[in-house]
């Protein structure tokens, strides 16, 4: 085993332009036309033979016919990530095809059904653990034994800004992000000696099928500056690059942090009360 303070620890990067080569990724939620199918598209175009979880059969073949139009090599299974039996398919198909894995990216995760607090009960408080907390705990354990046996890899959480702030809309959605957040921590704290590095991302203002920050928003892009410090909408390819840096090595000495990706809006604050609407928003439409 080498010394600690070998300088050779780095690992190398042998082509920038293929990161994840010769890698097994392991995606859930990686449906076209989100920030999934983005993270899946970008690591195979970075060599990772990719293996993702959609529940979408359509979204899935959509997917997968991108990357192979592209030379990229990825696998789908139409299943539920917040199931038992779900996790279980998905965790038996991929480790008898490859072993073990080299990446894991904890994608799933939905606001919906929304349940103002006052109105919540356990009924809607299990469906927003299931979704958002649930899964990251039972995919994580499902891989992470065969990701030690490999000698370490990456867990990259994708969870929510709301997550890292104070969210007035729902506590519970908020506070479910939180917890990944959290987990990733411990997760990088208490497995980093056997060579997993665990990280979250904090997403905010970013399009999608599940967001639509477009639609009705037409007649008010100027207010983009407004809205957000940089000045933009944020696109799933914007969340994807972030998770390459964090599933490559070139972050090999990054571990147990949450990079919000939000376009500045944790930094700027975020949340507006509205007196006109009678409630909290993001996107205000007069200032």
């Amino acid at each position: 085993m080498t010394s600690p303070t070998d300088p050779n620890r780095v690992p190398d990067i042998d082509d920038w332009n293929r990161l994840l080569e010769g890698k097994v990724a392991v995606v859930t939620g990686g449906g076209a036309d989100g920030i999934g199918g983005a993270v899946c598209e970008l690591f195979a175009a970075h060599g990772a033979t990719v293996e993702f979880a959609e529940i979408d059969p359509a979204r899935a073949q959509a997917t997968v016919d991108a990357i192979s139009r592209a030379g990229g090599t990825a696998t789908s299974h139409v299943l539920d990530v917040s199931t038992e039996d779900g996790v279980a398919a998905l965790k038996s198909t991929v480790l008898e095809r490859h072993g073990g894995i080299d990446v894991l990216v904890n994608n799933v995760g939905d606001y919906r059904p929304l349940v103002r607090f006052h109105e919540s009960g356990p009924e809607s408080w299990e469906s927003m653990y299931r979704v958002n907390l649930w899964h990251v705990y039972a995919v994580t354990q499902a891989f992470l034994n065969s990701m030690i046996e490999r000698g370490g890899g990456s867990v990259v959480s994708i969870h929510s800004v709301e997550g890292l702030r104070g969210f007035p809309g729902e506590p519970v959605y908020a506070s479910m992000k939180a917890a990944v957040s959290h987990f990733s921590t411990c997760l990088a704290a208490g497995y980093g000696r056997q060579g997993i590095r665990a990280n979250g991302i904090g997403v905010d203002l970013t399009q999608s099928r599940q967001v639509d920050y477009v639609s009705g928003y037409e007649e008010h892009e100027h207010l983009w500056e407004a809205w957000s410090p940089a000045g933009r909408l944020g696109w799933p390819m914007d969340q994807a690059r972030v998770a390459l840096f964090l599933a490559s090595d070139m972050s090999a000495y990054v571990t147990g942090h949450n990079i919000p990706v939000d376009g500045g809006t944790k930094a700027g604050g975020g949340w507006f009360y509205s007196p006109e609407a009678g409630r909290f928003l993001n996107r205000p439409k007069t200032l």
